[in-house]
């Protein structure tokens, strides 16, 4: 005769519901420690990494700590900033503060200066160089700055000129009284250019007689906080 199978029954005191629950719990708790160990190694692989990519970027650019070595003897960069900061950091401050105000009254006027202005006023500088010969490496050089900067002069100036300069008029008879007592000083040679140069010569002394007193009021209307 075959054995039947012995099944046995809940205990009176755990019902399926408690079992299911315990065994879920459990379940939870597992993950609940993998997940933990796992967040655990996840953070410990984002601090060697962020380490890792910090001391590449030390070594590729070593002047971000160190500005020099003398017999062995490191120059740190922030000596280097703190010395430039006490001798040069007022005067670069106010020039910078110079440059913002004069691009905070340009963008209320909706004046705007393009490249190809840039491009067109740096041709013109160069032509009254040696006849045209002068390259522009040649100028920077000489100058002692880099072309952003060069190009940032150069736009400072033409957002001056384009604010001071769109009441001013400038008549023929104006260029050609100029041409008259200034022709020493002119270097163009065709009768168009040596008009335009003129006539350019004319609106900048202009603008510089409405300069100061302009850019005083500017400053004086304005909120500036200094902290050196």
């Amino acid at each position: 005769m075959a054995k039947k199978k012995r099944v046995l029954a809940p205990h009176k005191m755990i019902d399926a519901s408690t079992s299911l629950s315990a065994t879920q719990g459990a379940v939870g708790a597992f993950k609940a420690a993998a997940s933990g160990g796992l967040m655990k190694n996840t953070k410990l692989l984002y601090a060697v990494v962020g380490l890792l990519v910090a001391s590449a970027l030390l070594i590729a650019n070593k002047s971000w700590v160190v500005a020099g070595v003398v017999n062995g003897k490191p120059i740190w960069s922030w000596q280097l900033n703190r010395v430039l900061t006490s001798r040069f950091g007022k005067q670069t401050l106010e020039g910078m503060i110079s440059e913002q105000l004069i691009a905070d009254e340009a963008a209320k006027q909706g004046v705007v200066v393009s490249k190809e202005d840039i491009d067109k006023k740096q041709g013109e500088i160069l032509k009254t160089l040696g006849g045209g010969n002068v390259k522009i490496d040649d100028l920077l050089k000489y100058q002692g700055i880099t072309k952003a900067d060069f190009d940032n002069q150069i736009r400072l100036q033409l957002t001056v000129q384009k604010i001071l300069g769109k009441d001013l008029v400038i008549t023929d008879d104006d260029v050609t009284r100029y041409i008259a007592t200034n022709s020493a000083t002119l270097t163009a040679t065709e009768p168009a250019q040596l008009r335009a140069e003129a006539r350019q010569a004319i609106l900048d002394a202009k603008v510089g007689e409405k300069l100061q007193p302009w850019f005083l009021e500017l400053k004086n209307k304005a909120k500036i906080l200094r902290f050196l």
